[in-house]
């Protein structure tokens, strides 16, 4: 472990240890901060055991933290652990709550409202890069809310993250960048497998088409990472859900719907994705998007060895 980042750092509470949580909270504890952790899940805990304090609730973790982070699944989970019976308004400690998730910006106004009353400041600091990023600490997290806040937070959130962008101070102004970035990213994902596929019909070799594609104008997320890493090698194992595509496109569409603004192709890319569940399940990888697609077309995108 290294030294603690400051002569008095303060202590980190950490809400929510799944797949991206459980390696940001491993980045916090490794850059030297005191930790205290809660899931719901007590085995989720098990491997923070004897190296971070775990509690017994929201309430008992903002009891024993300064800053407390919260990185959970669902607007249910996050308005229960903000203000239910047990939740971080209950706690005497915690002055700072940084709301990790992606969950629209009137959620977050609503958590940073009821956490106002009780003098608990809230920053919005969603992030995106994946769990691969979570772990080596190179996530890129927009920020949004009171300067004060994000000052404290920020050399927390410097441990897991290699970019932070801060876009002001009001509160859900991240939340609506967090959502730009996912539907940009689930439409290149699904019209680069569209458009590969189509490639691959043509007697194109993929690896060769991604050597063009990422030195071209049509690079993206899904040419750089998605394809090469998760669907050429056929393992389909990015790490989001078709359960968190569905979550995150209606956010998205959610905040286009406030400002009236209309969003054809999101809405077409979003049906994508439902054809996808359709045939699989919410359980599912984000990248099997490309199933239904292969199966239409009667090729596979996937590296030489393993073509059908």
């Amino acid at each position: 472990m290294s030294d603690s980042p400051t002569p008095n750092p303060p202590t980190i509470g950490f809400l929510g240890l799944g797949s991206i949580g459980a390696p940001m909270a491993e980045r916090i504890l490794q850059a030297g901060y005191k930790l205290v952790v809660y899931d719901i899940r007590p085995e989720a805990m098990q491997p923070f055991q004897n190296r971070a304090e775990t509690a017994i609730s929201p309430a008992d973790v903002a009891h024993r933290a300064d800053i407390v982070f919260g990185c959970l699944a669902t607007n249910d989970s996050f308005r229960d652990a903000v203000y239910g019976q047990t939740g971080l308004v209950a706690g005497h400690r915690a002055r700072l709550y940084v709301h990790l998730g992606t969950n629209g910006s009137d959620i977050v106004t609503g958590l940073a409202e009821q956490l106002g009353r009780r003098n608990i400041a809230t920053l919005d600091a969603p992030m995106t890069g994946g769990r691969l990023r979570a772990m080596d600490g190179t996530l890129t997290v927009m920020a949004s809310g009171p300067q004060s806040a994000f000052e404290a937070a920020e050399p927390v959130i410097q441990s897991y993250a290699g970019k932070i962008v801060f876009l002001g101070e009001q509160v859900g102004a991240a939340q609506v960048m967090k959502a730009v970035n996912n539907i940009m990213s689930l439409v290149n994902l699904a019209a680069a497998c569209e458009a590969m596929l189509v490639g691959v019909k043509a007697g194109l070799d993929p690896n060769a088409m991604l050597e063009v594609l990422n030195k071209g104008s049509g690079m993206n997320s899904a040419t750089m990472d998605k394809i090469p890493r998760h669907v050429l090698p056929g393992t389909f194992d990015f790490g989001g859900s078709m359960a968190l595509v569905m979550k995150d496109s209606q956010t998205f569409l959610n905040e286009a719907a406030a400002r009236n603004i209309a969003t054809p192709i999101s809405e077409l890319v979003r049906g994508i994705y439902k054809i996808a569940i359709q045939s699989g399940s919410d359980y599912d990888d984000i990248t099997t998007v490309i199933q239904p697609m292969e199966r239409a077309a009667g090729v596979k995108l996937r590296t030489v060895a393993d073509k059908p």
